[in-house]
C-alpha cells in the first residue's frame, strides 16, 4: 500500500484526508503577515501550511512571458516580495512551536538543497516543475516524501515523471491540479482524481485546488483525494498574486470541517444502524384491514393494504396473506396478526 509520511503524520488511502493550507506569496513577503497565516491554518485545523522558496536567477531568466493575471513581471514582484532563506527558518520554527506541519515548494534545485539542509520533511513540487525530470531526479536523491501537483500536464508527461520517482524509491503523492487562475468548472474534470488512483497505485493521490471556494475540494475528496491544498489569505479583499484563487482562514475552517465530516461518511457497508432501529417500527408499514372481515372470509386484496407502524406483519408479505381464512371476527383500520387467519 502506498504511503507517506511526512512529520508525526501518515497519509495513506486509510488515514485522514492531509489538508494543506498554501501561503504562496499572499504573505506580500511581510514575516509577521506569514506567521500569522500559519497561525490561522493552525486554528481552522489545518494540517500543514506550505510556502514558496524562491532563488529568482536559479529558476528564471529575467525576460519571461507575463501572464494575463500578473501586474508586473513575475521576476519583479518575487524580488519585491519572496522569503528570504533566514525568513523560512524563522516560519518552520515557528510552526514546530504552534504545532503545524511547515512545507515549502522549491523552484529550483538549488532551493530544494537550501531546503534539505534547513530540515525540512518533505519537498512539494509545483506544477511547473512536473516534467523537469533532471531536477526531479536530484531533488529526489535527499530520500524525502515529495508531493507533486501535475496542473497543465498530460497522463503521459504525468507517466514519465511516475517511473522516475519509482525507479528513485521514495514515497511520493500526485496532486491532481489545473493551473488557471482561477479555473473554469468545466475545466476541471475531477474524475481525473479516479483514473489517477487507477494509473498511478504506488503515488497517493491529492486534489490541489484553484477555485475561489471550497465546494470542488469536497468532492475531490468523495473522489478519493487524500492530499487537498488550498490558497489561503487573510483577507480576499486585499491585493495578493492569488487573490482571485484563495480562501480566508473562516473558510478554511468551513473547508477542514466539512472534509472531516465527508471521511465518517465514507463508509461502505449498508446495515441496519442502531440509531435506525427505533425509527424502523414505526416509519415501516405493516398489513391493515381496510374493512371488517367477518370469521370465515376469503382475505381478498380489498379487504388489506399497508399503513405505520411496522410492528405488525410486514407489508411485503401482502401476496402470502390474500387468500387465507379469517379465524376470528377482525375489526377495521387495526394490524392484521398471524392468529387472525389460516
Amino acid at each position: 500500500m502506498s504511503m507517506l509520511k511526512i512529520g508525526n503524520r501518515f497519509i495513506s488511502n486509510s488515514d485522514k484526508v492531509y489538508i494543506i493550507a498554501e501561503a504562496c506569496d499572499n504573505h506580500m513577503g511581510n514575516l509577521d503577515v506569514a506567521k500569522e497565516m500559519c497561525l490561522r491554518a493552525k486554528l481552522a485545523g489545518a494540517d500543514c501550511i506550505k510556502f514558496q522558496h524562491h532563488l529568482l536567477d536559479e529558476e528564471m531568466l529575467r525576460d519571461i512571458p507575463k501572464s494575463s493575471n500578473m501586474e508586473i513581471p513575475l521576476y519583479d514582484f518575487l524580488k519585491l516580495h519572496a522569503l528570504s532563506l533566514d525568513d523560512h527558518k524563522i516560519l518552520m520554527n515557528y510552526c514546530k512551536e504552534i504545532g503545524i506541519q511547515y512545507l515549502c515548494t522549491p523552484f529550483s534545485l538549488k532551493a530544494a538543497q537550501e531546503l534539505n539542509d534547513l530540515g525540512v520533511d518533505a519537498f512539494k513540487i509545483g506544477s511547473g516543475e512536473m516534467t523537469d525530470i533532471p531536477t526531479i531526479r536530484e531533488i529526489a536523491k535527499f530520500k524525502k516524501p515529495m508531493i507533486i501537483s501535475t496542473g497543465m500536464c498530460t497522463f503521459s508527461e504525468i507517466e514519465r515523471t511516475y517511473k522516475v520517482l519509482c525507479e528513485s524509491d521514495i514515497d511520493f503523492a500526485f496532486t491532481n491540479c489545473v493551473s488557471e487562475y482561477p479555473p473554469k468548472y468545466e475545466d476541471l474534470n475531477l474524475n481525473v482524481i479516479s483514473l489517477m488512483k487507477e494509473k498511478f497505485p504506488n503515488a497517493i493521490i491529492g486534489h490541489s485546488d484553484h477555485t475561489p471556494d471550497i465546494f470542488t475540494c469536497f468532492s475531490a475528496v468523495t473522489l478519493g483525494a487524500k492530499i487537498i491544498e488550498k490558497h489561503v489569505i487573510l483577507d480576499k479583499m486585499v491585493s495578493g498574486p492569488d487573490q482571485s484563487v484563495s480562501i480566508d482562514f473562516n473558510e478554511l475552517y468551513y473547508l477542514v470541517n466539512g472534509i472531516r465530516k465527508i471521511e465518517c461518511s465514507l463508509g461502505s457497508i449498508k446495515k441496519v444502524n442502531e440509531n435506525e432501529k427505533e425509527i424502523r417500527e414505526w416509519a415501516f408499514r405493516s398489513i391493515v384491514t381496510t374493512r371488517k372481515i367477518k370469521k370465515g372470509e376469503t382475505i381478498s386484496k380489498e379487504m388489506i393494504w399497508s399503513k405505520r407502524p411496522g410492528t405488525g406483519i410486514p407489508s411485503f408479505k401482502m401476496d402470502e396473506i390474500i387468500g387465507k381464512t379469517a379465524l376470528n371476527d377482525i375489526d377495521e383500520n387495526v394490524l392484521l396478526k398471524y392468529d387472525d387467519f389460516m
